[in-house]
């Protein structure tokens, strides 16, 4: 399948570039057997609407509600997909999406989201494996509080209702956790987050949760089969 990767933000420079960027990993979650072509969504380079397949959007450190130009270009590239073309995103990715689609996404008054999250598979779908649920790292403030028309919740925790959505009108999946973070990079991007400074405990708990055993592997598989069933 020819994919588009559409990437949205990169690493925090404090991190000192010694890990991948968002493509990168994205890549590496889905693995071999796609043609991938990354393009950096986040300054104004678009694929043409419908040459590909298949598109991946990746994290974010940006809101979609900030009033950056590129992030209501990314919004109109998805209102023209046609509803056949595979589409995965992945925390920002799942919010613009929801976004341009009808629904709506706020700065959320729970705060940050960190560390290791478990999500409740609600309703399954034919690419899972069968779980009754995931642990998937995540890293977000923003969330989807209302659905878009079409939109179906497949898993879901008290912290975010909305944390895996599927859609019934067009070929469409999307993740509020970060299931391409190895735990190393999870950890680092959790250490010295700018949480710690305003909720110290919460930042603490979220750092020594990334210790526990993690989904990421499986929630991979997810994304190959569902993109894989054309």
């Amino acid at each position: 399948m020819k994919i588009a990767v559409l990437e949205t933000g990169r690493p925090p420079a404090r991190l000192g570039g010694r890990y991948p960027g968002y493509g990168e990993m994205v890549r590496s979650l889905v693995g071999p057997g796609h043609a991938y072509e990354t393009f950096l969504a986040d300054s104004g380079v678009l694929p043409v609407p419908n040459a590909h397949a298949g598109y991946l959007i990746t994290g974010s450190p940006a809101g979609i509600y900030d009033p950056d130009p590129w992030i209501a270009a990314l919004i109109a590239f998805l209102r023209a997909l046609a509803p056949e073309r595979r589409v995965v995103g992945i925390c920002f990715g799942h919010q613009v999406m929801a976004q341009a689609w009808g629904g709506r996404v706020v700065k959320s008054e729970k705060g940050w989201g960190l560390g290791l999250h478990r999500y409740e598979v609600v309703e399954p779908a034919p690419f899972m494996d069968g779980g009754d649920a995931i642990r998937v790292p995540a890293s977000h403030q923003d969330q989807v509080v209302a659905l878009p028309p079409g939109a179906r919740v497949l898993a879901a925790s008290a912290f975010t209702p909305y944390a895996v959505l599927g859609y019934r009108d067009r070929a469409a999946l999307s993740f509020q956790c970060h299931p391409e973070f190895e735990p190393a990079f999870a950890r680092a991007l959790t250490e010295g987050h700018r949480a710690a400074e305003s909720d110290p405990a919460r930042a603490a708990a979220a750092l020594a949760s990334l210790d526990g055993p993690h989904d990421s592997g499986r929630v991979g598989g997810w994304i190959r089969r569902f993109l894989d069933d054309v």
